[in-house]
């Protein structure tokens, strides 16, 4: 019996296809987002090499520090623009989380491709090109046009604009 052990039903609704590989990474990078605590933007992203998901992450403060549910955001508190002044937030981005949560671990994530479910900051993007990630699937956007010309000087092609999904991969 296809979700579960034979003469129980599966908890969870069965879809009607089966997704492919990015959508269903692009899943997983949504359910890690429902961690954050961000009250501006969750964001999740997942590092995976050859189908196996490697590390996630998902954006909210260092460990031990209290969260901007608990805090307030200061970035909101001085009208800070979206994609502006990422130095006065207390929080991690997804990126950077799932990326300290491999080397923290001991992950090798060369080559890997990163989920995420918004487009990278220039911070995050200048991280990613050191990392020799080599394709980017993303599905939101986000206003940070200098990450987006890092992206494409470093060698990276949109490859495919689907519906909300945005996936760049870095041309040899």
């Amino acid at each position: 019996m296809a979700g579960g052990r034979e003469g129980q039903a599966s908890p969870l609704p069965i879809p009607k296809e089966r997704p492919g590989w990015d959508e269903y990474f692009l899943s997983l990078a949504e359910l890690a987002a429902t961690r954050s605590t961000c009250l501006r933007r969750q964001v999740g992203a997942l590092l995976v090499a050859d189908r196996r998901v490697l590390s996630t992450g998902y954006n909210g403060p260092p460990r031990g520090l209290p969260h901007c549910r608990e805090i307030g955001c200061l970035r909101t508190v001085l009208k800070v623009p979206s994609g502006q002044r990422h130095e006065i937030c207390r929080a991690l981005h997804a990126e950077q989380n799932a990326i300290l949560q491999a080397a923290q671990h001991g992950v090798p994530i060369r080559q890997a491709t990163l989920y995420c479910t918004h487009q990278p900051c220039a911070i995050c993007a200048k991280l990613i090109l050191n990392l020799d990630i080599n394709r980017l699937v993303l599905c939101g956007a986000y206003p940070d046009e200098l990450a987006l010309s890092f992206f494409r000087e470093a060698g990276f092609a949109p490859e495919d604009a689907g519906h909300l999904i945005i996936t760049w991969t870095k041309v040899p």
